[in-house]
């Protein structure tokens, strides 16, 4: 027992194609086996002692501790593979069509200054997401719905008188978003503004209700124009370009810089003033919108007369695509 103890324990080695073997001799009662110099095949026997050739190799055995991290190698070798695959997926025809349609918005305006042919091709951008729509019914999904959205294009005429004011000298639309309060069934409408002299913004503020897994009802409660918020300080750019003519504001920054002090007061005493606040009337207090695409980045909506909004969530890389 003692034997088969320690041969748990060792490390038996073939190291080269001749392995010695020498019998002892108490196993065999004397003169009982003749042993001569004959070979047979590839053994060879000698007095006292027996050379058989084998191929190399080498066995170890050893404690299954010792075992334990050549049977883990298998495994970790299939995670290392599998997290490789998931690194190399390829964008889905979703994600594809996204980028596509965001790609085209570029320099319309949010949809202002399109020609007949980049509407076309938006349009048909639009069909194919809202055929792959993921989610087919929006009212019941409300917490995608949730959160604020940024406009980035629209087919919506009554938009465009707003828009063109971005065109005029020195004055920018910032950014037009819209903010849907799920829990309160709420919509918040809001249009910033921004000019060499102050930022200011327009909301409207409206209830809604589900009508259809896609429709809602709008009605409109209120608008609101914020209190301009005027700069400290006034930057004039050295030139704009209005009508196709470069305008030289340099003779004017003397002028400008004189009366940086009173702008600073008037800042003061307006930013401290509440915003204004009207009413709508009741023919135009009231809407629907019908949302064909929606997940977590993106949502199309069209509404009266087959205008089309495209709005990409806050936060979303398509922003920045």
């Amino acid at each position: 027992m003692a034997f088969v103890s320690q041969l748990t324990q060792f490390t038996l080695s073939v190291v080269s194609p001749q392995t010695q073997f020498t019998p002892r001799a108490s196993v065999f009662a004397p003169n009982s086996v003749k042993i001569g110099a004959k070979r047979v095949e590839k053994t060879r026997i000698w007095t006292g002692e027996l050379v058989r050739e084998r191929p190399s190799f080498r066995v170890r055995a050893g404690s299954e501790e010792e075992l334990g991290p050549e049977k883990e190698e298998g495994p970790a070798v299939a995670v290392a593979e599998v997290e490789e695959e998931v690194t190399t997926v390829e964008p889905s025809e979703i994600d594809k069509l996204k980028k596509a349609l965001v790609t085209s918005f570029y320099g319309t305006s949010r949809g202002l200054r399109a020609t007949s042919e980049t509407r076309a091709e938006i349009i048909e951008l639009i069909t194919q997401l809202e055929a792959k729509n993921p989610t087919p019914a929006p009212t019941e999904a409300l917490t995608l719905l949730n959160g604020k959205w940024i406009l980035a294009y629209t087919s919506f005429a009554g938009l465009f008188p707003l828009l063109s004011r971005g065109t005029l000298p020195l004055v920018t639309v910032e950014e037009i978003s819209q903010i849907i309060d799920s829990e309160n069934f709420t919509v918040q409408n809001i249009v910033q503004f921004t000019g060499p002299l102050a930022t200011t913004s327009i909301s409207t503020s409206a209830k809604f209700e589900v009508r259809s897994p896609k429709r809602v009802q709008i009605k409109f409660q209120e608008g609101i124009i914020g209190t301009p918020q005027l700069t400290d300080s006034i930057v004039i750019p050295e030139n704009v370009e209005f009508l196709g003519q470069k305008i030289d504001f340099t003779p004017f920054k003397g002028i400008i810089n004189s009366v940086q002090d009173t702008a600073s007061s008037v800042a003061k005493t307006i930013s401290s003033q509440p915003p204004l606040k009207f009413s709508f009337s009741n023919s135009n207090a009231e809407s629907w919108l019908l949302t064909t695409y929606l997940d977590e980045e993106l949502r199309i909506s069209r509404g009266d007369g087959g205008s089309v909004f495209v709005l990409i969530k806050e936060g979303s890389s398509l922003l920045t695509a």
